[in-house]
């Protein structure tokens, strides 16, 4: 989590909570970290709507808090974002306990999925002639005019429709933006928090609960005397000074006014519970009536059609064939499991490569003649990585691929609802200019590679630039697929017709993961199960 303190607003906050971590962001932490232990007992899972208080499911480490209850499909079977996600906006002024509130409020919801974001991330940028001012405490960091409205409601668009967004760093020492960007992505429930929050018709329209915390002005000059003083290294007079000056008139003019607008206040701030409570009841019957079911519905969509034509599989030479006998039987040795694995990996990477665009160029030879060529006409390559089993492609895609750059996605099934939950992601910076091959060595219902598919639109990757590569698919993930995202290519070496209803390839290839890496994975950690 991420936090800084502001000008004008007060508390500041800026965090993602429980959202998986961007290429973006920096220093992710070491994968190993997110791994289950083999054999070890899995920590019960809350539904979304739950409101027990027991420890939330999570990972410690000496950096940060990962929350280990995975993100729910936020799109329906076919691709398309169903639900936007609950949007509360949190006004009052300046120290009122927006933040302390907002905390609440999450811990109360018990939800992991949840972005806090701050008004004090979009002041504008200053001219120097108003970084004098500010640095002089002349300069109204309480006038709606001081904030970039405009990039606080694309932002809020995006965020509320699901996508990628980058948030400016404020930098309140120089009151100027960092040029590092922070990355926020995946909520269930944005929580946005400022005290020009209600200041703005049209981003009125995007919140669906309003709140507003009223606390006695003179408490909130208290917290301000004391943050300022004791936090930003200011001298009394000045924090008076621009108390006076600024900070009470526009509360006065702009922010009290607002009151009238919010759906619920909040007297005494953090110390009304009961208000707390009633807000938390609200947003979790909310969160209910979002709640979706995919897979059942991929399972019994799309069947008896075609093989779509954005299917392209290896042809299946005696070679080929050959190697998915050795692979497909179970008396298989673990190295020859994986030694013929790679070599099927490798040729289909090759082949995937073959349908990427190619512009005619000309070179010379040593001889000193001409060639008629031809060379990639796309400004990079990405391959991403479904893990775990999608990992052991890398390799294969390193060898052919020079510098190609890897990301990771990590998409568990939950045991209680049978759905795919997006657990972790980490993407290169501006991913949405390359062409992007996503990695995963079977698909059976195809609920795991559409969460895949749809976090890489999320990001602005175009549709008709994402390929997906699988050793095995079965028909059931292929249509799935195909009929959400008809542009992307979906390439493997092998389609079987069947799948049984625990949703495993027929007659398949067994648990790949498994296989490869020699475990003895507990249920829940099923690649059958999970590249769904």
């Amino acid at each position: 989590m991420a936090a800084a303190a502001g000008d004008g607003g007060g508390e500041g906050v800026n965090e993602e909570r429980g959202a998986p971590g961007d290429g973006s962001t920096s220093g992710a932490e070491s994968l190993d970290r997110l791994y289950p232990a083999v054999g070890a007992a899995r920590p019960p899972r809350k539904r979304t709507t739950s409101q027990c208080k027991s420890e939330p499911p999570l990972l410690r480490t000496s950096k940060r808090t990962i929350y280990t209850a995975g993100r729910p499909p936020w799109y329906n079977e076919h691709g398309t974002q169903s639900k936007e996600a609950f949007v509360i906006g949190l006004g009052g002024g300046s120290a009122s306990g927006k933040t302390t509130v907002a905390r609440m409020i999450i811990e109360a919801l018990d939800v992991p999925w949840v972005v806090l974001l701050s008004m004090d991330s979009f002041y504008k940028v200053l001219t120097k002639q108003q970084q004098e001012q500010a640095a002089s405490n002349d300069f109204n960091f309480d006038h709606p005019d001081a904030f970039d409205f405009d990039l606080i409601i694309s932002t809020l668009k995006k965020l509320k429709q699901g996508k990628s967004v980058t948030i400016p760093i404020y930098d309140f020492t120089t009151h100027s933006r960092k040029k590092e960007w922070k990355t926020l992505y995946g909520a269930n429930v944005i929580i946005f928090e400022g005290i020009m929050a209600f200041a703005d018709k049209e981003l009125l329209e995007l919140l669906d609960m309003k709140i507003f915390v009223d606390t006695d002005s003179d408490i909130r000059l208290v917290r301000r005397l004391h943050r300022d003083i004791g936090e930003r290294g200011r001298d009394i007079e000045g924090v008076i000074k621009q108390y006076n000056k600024f900070v009470k008139p526009a509360f006065d003019q702009y922010i009290q006014p607002t009151m009238r607008l919010a759906d619920i206040v909040v007297p005494r701030g953090s110390g009304n519970t009961v208000a707390i409570d009633l807000i938390v009841q609200h947003v979790h019957s909310q969160l209910e009536e979002r709640e979706l079911s995919v897979r059942a519905a991929l399972a019994s969509a799309h069947q008896c059609h075609p093989l779509p034509r954005t299917l392209s599989v290896l042809k299946s030479t005696p070679q080929v064939r050959g190697m998915h006998t050795i692979i497909r039987n179970k008396e298989t040795s673990r190295d020859e499991f994986i030694f013929y694995s790679k070599r099927l990996m490798r040729l289909l990477i090759e082949h995937a490569l073959s349908f990427l665009p190619f512009q005619s160029c000309t070179v010379q030879t040593p001889q000193g003649e001409d060639y008629e060529g031809r060379s990639y006409s796309g400004k990079q390559i990405t391959g991403v990585s479904i893990l775990r089993a999608g990992e052991t492609m890398e390799p294969a895609l390193r060898a052919v691929c020079k510098d190609v750059r890897i990301g990771t996605i990590l998409i568990q099934t939950n045991s209680n609802t049978g759905e795919p939950e997006l657990h972790y992601l980490r993407l290169p910076k501006d991913i949405r200019e390359d062409h992007v091959i996503l990695m995963d060595c079977t698909v059976s219902t195809g609920a795991a590679a559409m969460m895949a598919v749809r976090v890489l639109l999320d990001h602005d990757v175009p549709e008709d630039k994402i390929f997906l590569l699988s050793l095995l698919m079965a028909e059931m993930g292929v249509h799935s697929v195909a009929y959400a995202f008809p542009q992307v290519k979906i390439i493997t070496t092998a389609v079987d017709k069947k799948v049984n209803n625990l949703f495993r390839i027929i007659p398949g290839i067994g648990n790949f993961g498994d296989r490869y890496f020699g475990t003895d994975a507990p249920p829940y950690w099923s690649d059958d199960t999970l590249d769904t």
